[in-house]
């Protein structure tokens, strides 16, 4: 369903991703565990189009989405939901989904 290979990611002149490799299978729940500073969120925003990968590919349903805008992605079905920040208090969980949606 997604594959990230070879994934390389640069802030300037620091790389912040390097040889990032992740396969996640249809019905798959997977975890990205990690310290701070250790290139989670960097990887959650290379997914969503947010920042660009220098080199290395994501699939997504076997087409590439690593170089297409980021709204079109999430009509491919790529979305994140913000958590934890209290981005929209005052919405119940449903109003929060439709937001991120």
């Amino acid at each position: 369903m997604l594959k990230i290979f070879e994934l390389n990611v640069f802030y300037d002149g620091l790389q912040a991703l390097r040889g990032i490799h992740v396969e996640v299978t249809e019905a798959e729940c997977v975890t990205i565990i990690g310290a701070n500073g250790a290139g989670k969120t960097t990887l959650l925003k290379c997914i969503s189009g947010l920042i660009r990968p220098r080199s290395g590919s994501i699939l997504f349903l076997g087409e590439p989405i690593h170089g297409i805008p980021t709204h079109e992605i999430c009509q491919r079905g790529i979305i994140q939901v913000p958590e934890g920040r209290k981005l929209f208090p005052r919405l119940k969980v449903l109003g929060n989904l439709e937001m991120g949606a």
